[in-house]
Parts: structure tokens; C-alpha cells; sequence
């Protein structure tokens, strides 16, 4: 199930790579517009008839059949609903599951700008059967096109698994929660069971707040990193990576100022302070400052470098970049911990949120 606003670029790129999925048992396509204005449901109809599918504008609850994609125009958001939570509702609704989720076994939801490749569905739903989840979640492989994706892009993949641990996030019962909505498998009668997306009708996380829901329902829920699934949503510029942290930064932190200062100051204890100190003991024994003063900062400061330079090494393998590029953690640091605090003020001046034109209140 896809909730797409104004997405009509992105899903030529994207949509055939679910609709040309081998999978062996019923497979059915939702798309909800979100009140889109660039012709995103005349587009999704193109790209199922070239590719054999049955298109229907479902009325009402009914759910789709085998090889048939479903558009539904999504009806006006209520009060205390997310914009994308209330469309991704819409879609459950239109799937046949209703109140009850009693449609389908599982519900794959995914966004409008990711891409699966081929056999991706039924190894999901094989895991899935077999580890008896509620929920399995992949972090999609982010694009890194151009030098500032590059630069920021795998740093945020790395920043998020020091948040939210992938193997604490995935262990049964454990506190940490976690999920990348890019990518959710959802058992439906567990979501049912945990009260449905009615439940986390307000959350503006909404792949992190259902992740804690499904938890506390007592799910199994795991999360892990993939090459099988990818974002080709682009960030051409420093400035649209910056808007994508300081929409939801703040969120993400309960719109807390002191969480926020907290945070950007950890930011700065972790990453600025060890270069810094590397970089002060140095200039000391340059100058030709003796004593173990000296010593101790630059050699305490380049064994922290050294360490989240390693630490980062494993990411970088992940996106195919040189491993030369670890030495930069602090100064992406730096920029991340700007975008935090850039994301405070902005909720605070009232442009919080802000997504396609909407700007969703706290």
C-alpha cells in the first residue's frame, strides 16, 4: 500500500518494481492520493496498464483482487489525524481489512519513492512466516547521486542505528522500538490486535510510533539494513537534506528544547571534541610545548577520531564509498547538529513539519 502526494516522478522509477514482483500468492496494489495536484493517480493508472494490471477506483471497502492495483482518492484528514497516517487508513480501509484487518495476511507499506528488486515480496513475507513477526522492517538503501548525498546521506543511516540500535530494536520484548517506513511489513491481525492505526492516529513518525504500538502489543518486530530495497527520492542540494532533518528532527524529540540542546550538545561532546583536542595538542607541540598536557590531548583526541572513523567504515562499505570519507564524521556532525537546531526553530516560529506544502502542527 503506497500513500503518495504529488509523486508522479517518482513512480515510473518505482511503482513497476512492485508490480513485476514474482510473488506466488495474491498480490494487490493500493495507491492513496493524498490530495495530490500533479496527476500522481493518472500517472500510477499508466504504469499498471502498460504493465497488464487491472486498475480500479474502488467506492468502498472491497478488497482488490490478484494483479489489480487499486486507486483511492484519499477523503479530508479529521481532526487529530496525520496527514500520512490518515492516508495510509484510507488504504487499509479500501484493502477489505476495515476495523477488523481481516483482508489479507500481511500489509506491505511502503512509499511512493522506493524501489523493491525482484523476489524482494516473497522473501519478506518467507522471514516473515518463518520468524513469526508482526512487523519486519527494512532501512532502504538511500540514493548518493551527488557529493552533498554523498557527504550526508549514509551519515544519516548511521546516526539513526546509534538512535535507535538495529539489534536492540530487533531483539523480542526488548524497549527499544524502531522501523523504516520506507519499508514495513505489518501481519495484519497483530495490527488489529494492537488497536490498529487508529491508535497512532496523531504520530508524525509514524514508521517509529507504530514499531512502539506493535512492541507493546507484545510483537516481534525486526529492523536491518537491505540492498534489496532503495529510495530514488534525490536531495540535489545541501538545502534539501537539511529541510528533510529539520522537518521532523524536533518531532522526533517531543518537541523538547531542552531534549534539543541535549542532544546538539552530545553531538558536539561525541564528534567536535576529539578532532578538537587532537587538533589543540598538536598545535601545542608545534609551538613547541612540552609536558604530558600536550601528549595527552593529541593522543586522546586522534584515538577518538580513530574510533568513529572505524565505527562509520561499515556504512560507508554499505553505500560502495571510500573508506577515506570517515575522517569527515565530525564536520557531517556538525552540519546534523545545525539541522537539529535549525528543526527547533522552526517548530518553535511556527513552519515546523512542513512537507509538499503542508505544515503539520505539533
Amino acid at each position: 500500500m503506497i500513500p503518495a502526494r504529488n509523486e508522479a516522478d517518482t513512480l515510473p522509477a518505482c511503482l513497476p518494481s512492485l508490480l513485476h514482483q514474482d510473488y506466488l500468492g495474491t498480490l494487490a496494489v493500493i495507491l492513496v492520493d493524498d490530495d495530490s495536484a500533479d496527476g500522481t493517480a493518472k500517472a500510477a493508472a499508466a504504469i499498471a496498464e502498460r504493465a497488464g494490471w487491472q486498475v480500479t477506483r474502488p467506492a468502498g471497502p472491497r478488497p482488490p483482487s490478484d494483479r489489480q492495483l487499486a486507486i483511492v482518492s484519499a477523503r479530508p484528514a479529521p481532526p487529530g489525524w496525520a496527514g500520512k497516517v490518515w492516508a495510509m487508513s484510507e488504504g487499509v480501509l479500501a484493502a477489505g481489512t476495515g476495523a477488523a484487518y481481516t483482508g489479507a495476511d500481511y500489509l506491505l507499506l511502503t512509499d511512493a519513492d522506493i524501489c523493491y528488486r525482484p523476489g524482494t515480496i516473497t522473501a519478506l513475507a518467507a522471514a516473515a512466516e518463518r520468524g513469526r513477526f508482526t512487523m519486519i522492517s527494512l532501512m532502504a538503501r538511500l540514493r548518493t547521486a551527488n557529493r552533498w548525498e554523498r557527504l550526508l546521506i549514509p551519515a544519516f543511516v548511521y546516526f539513526f542505528a546509534q538512535l535507535y540500535p538495529f539489534r536492540r530494536a530487533s531483539r523480542p520484548g526488548g524497549r527499544t522500538a524502531a522501523a523504516a517506513g520506507g519499508c514495513m511489513l505489518v501481519r495484519t491481525r497483530d495490527l488489529a490486535a494492537a488497536g490498529g492505526l487508529a491508535a497512532i492516529a496523531s504520530a508524525r513518525i509514524d514508521d517509529v510510533a507504530l514499531a512502539r504500538l506493535l512492541k507493546r502489543a507484545g510483537g516481534n518486530c525486526w529492523l536491518g539494513l537491505t540492498t534489496d530495497v532503495a529510495s530514488v527520492r534525490p536531495y540535489d542540494r545541501l538545502a534539501d537534506i537539511w529541510d528533510m532533518i529539520a522537518r521532523s528532527a524536533y518531532t522526533q524529540l517531543r518537541y523538547s528544547l531542552a531534549l534539543t540542546v541535549a542532544v546538539v550538545a552530545g553531538l558536539a561532546w561525541l564528534y567536535l571534541l576529539p578532532p578538537a583536542a587532537a587538533i589543540a595538542g598538536l598545535a601545542l607541540l608545534a609551538a613547541g610545548a612540552s609536558g604530558a598536557t600536550a601528549v595527552w590531548l593529541a593522543g586522546a583526541g586522534a584515538a577518538g577520531w580513530l574510533l568513529m572513523s572505524v565505527t562509520y567504515g561499515p556504512m560507508l562499505a554499505l553505500y560502495r564509498l571510500s573508506p577515506a570519507r570517515a575522517p569527515s564524521l565530525p564536520l557531517i556532525a556538525a552540519l546534523y547538529a545545525a539541522m537539529t537546531a535549525d528543526s527547533a526553530r522552526r517548530h518553535l516560529a511556527g513552519r515546523g513539519g512542513e512537507w509538499k506544502g503542508r505544515i503539520i502542527p505539533p
